[in-house]
């Protein structure tokens, strides 16, 4: 019986290779996740040796961040292709809508790419009932600076010149404090035109974090999840200002490296005072998480991030995106899928196939004690 299970599943996960390459082209149509149909850059799917089904069954809700989409996807395809009867359905809104629909009880977990403030973990109490929401941290990876100026391939930014630029107090390409990081580069004398979220966003919490940090004299608004700065220009979801940034010439945006690979967006390299300007890549982010270190306490595994290093090659705009769920008193009717499904995500396959899409796998002492946490759910 095992080895016609195993059989049936290394069957699965070898066809639901085959029409990974007609998946990947709907990628960008949305950001909503009803069964894990769509998958971003770098798909994949692997034979989801790591993949425990246990007693998983039913339907499995969770929301949050867009950040993570295209890591979502790919997990959700691996996982529904080797457990049958399961759907994991995740709606890829925001961080903030995520944490909402969490501490409402409409989710069983939510994506977010900051931690939860403690209003936030307060006011899970309510819905945990026996326990509150704890951060598990579960997808690493740079946000990417995209910018869509013709002529120019290449472009070296650093905080305080970002800050301005985000801060609509640097208006023009050829701006002195642009062409000054860009010797011998021939700057267009364009307007900015800079795009941020347009909704309560994480992805937004760590670009401010990063200039609050590195650029404290240029960037005076408090981190917040909700765009801070007079000016530019909204879009909804990550998606929403990669696509204005790949249409819109002289634009500037951020977003997860994902979004930039799939839809071919250039992205800027920062100047951090090291050695040489440090490219957005999954290596370059990987180096930067690695010295993170757990601040939360108990089962809450929230990282302190330090968004100021020059470290040679440390990309130091960095996320990492947390699932936010109960550390007990977890929905009984759900709480086996959950566990199964969170143990693949954090299992060896699953954080290795997160480099390909863009991102950056948590680091293995970290990764550790999330697999220990999340056996520990109840």
């Amino acid at each position: 019986m095992k080895l016609q299970r195993k059989n049936r599943l290394r069957a699965t996960a070898l066809g639901a290779l085959a029409v990974s390459g007609a998946l990947v082209l709907t990628a960008c149509g949305s950001d909503d996740n009803t069964g894990g149909g769509t998958a971003g850059a770098g798909d994949k799917t692997t034979a989801a040796s790591d993949v425990d089904c246990g007693k998983a069954k039913g339907q499995l809700r969770a929301s949050g961040s867009s950040a993570q989409k295209n890591a979502m996807d790919l997990w959700i395809k691996n996982y529904m292709a080797a457990c049958d009867g399961v759907q994991i359905n995740y709606n890829s809104s925001s961080s903030g809508e995520g944490i909402v629909a969490f501490n409402q009880g409409t989710v069983a977990f939510a994506g977010s790419d900051s931690a939860l403030k403690p209003d936030e973990v307060a006011e899970s109490k309510k819905m945990c009932k026996t326990g509150q929401g704890i951060n598990l941290p579960m997808v690493g990876g740079p946000v990417a600076i995209g910018f869509h100026l013709e002529g120019v391939d290449t472009l070296v930014l650093d905080a305080p010149t970002l800050a301005k630029i985000f801060d609509s107090k640097i208006k023009k390409w050829n701006d002195p404090a642009i062409a000054k990081l860009n010797d011998g580069v021939e700057l267009p004398d364009k307007a900015i035109q800079a795009f941020h979220r347009s909704e309560d966003s994480g992805t937004t919490q760590n670009l401010g974090k990063y200039l609050g940090a590195a650029a404290p004299s240029d960037w005076k608004y408090e981190a917040e999840k909700k765009w801070p700065a007079p000016g530019g220009q909204a879009a909804s979801n990550s998606s929403g200002v990669a696509a204005q940034v790949k249409q819109v010439d002289g634009a500037i945006g951020y977003f997860e490296l994902s979004y930039a690979k799939s839809q071919g967006i250039t992205t800027v390299d920062i100047n951090t005072g090291g050695a040489a300007p440090v490219k957005a890549t999954s290596e370059n982010a990987s180096k930067a998480i690695a010295a993170a270190k757990v601040k939360g306490t108990g089962k809450d595994l929230a990282l302190e991030l330090d968004y100021t290093t020059k470290a040679e090659g440390a990309y130091p705009l960095v996320l990492v995106t947390y699932e936010v769920v109960c550390d007990t008193g977890n929905k009984a009717e759900t709480l086996d899928t959950l566990k199964s499904f969170l143990s693949y995500t954090a299992s060896d396959d699953g954080q290795k196939i997160l480099t390909d899409a863009g991102y950056a796998p948590i680091p293995a002492e970290i990764n550790t004690k999330v697999r220990e946490t999340v056996g520990s759910l109840s």
